[in-house]
């Protein structure tokens, strides 16, 4: 896989998969087994937010907040940079439980290069 314009914390027994978007995009999947936990998108123009949810501005991204079973989780960020790939969107694709958490942890670690 090419040098990546961000950097993640991939928990033990996960992997980062790389597909096309586009002649200048990129998907990545971080995957447990057949479970998506993370998606990314790093390109030039992304559809965030996908989510609903509070948008808080911290860190250098945004990011769309909800609460849920009375936590609140990031499940949405957006980095946008002057170089290409100008945006790099974040998402955790897991629906609920443990698998959920998880997807948040490692959403929350990536950062813009």
């Amino acid at each position: 896989m090419a040098a990546l314009p961000f950097t993640l914390d991939l928990p033990s027994g996960t992997v980062l998969t790389q597909s096309r978007a586009g002649a200048d995009a990129r998907i990545y999947a971080v995957r447990r087994g057949d479970t998506v936990l993370v998606m990314i998108y790093a390109g030039p123009a992304s559809q965030f937010p996908i989510y609903d949810g509070q948008m808080i501005q911290a860190g250098g991204r945004a990011s769309i907040v909800v609460t849920e079973g009375g936590r609140r989780l990031a499940i949405e960020h957006l980095f946008q940079r002057a170089t290409a790939p100008l945006e790099i969107h974040v998402w955790v694709a897991s629906p609920d439980g443990a698998d959920r958490e998880q997807g948040e942890r490692i959403a929350q670690s990536v950062d813009a290069r």
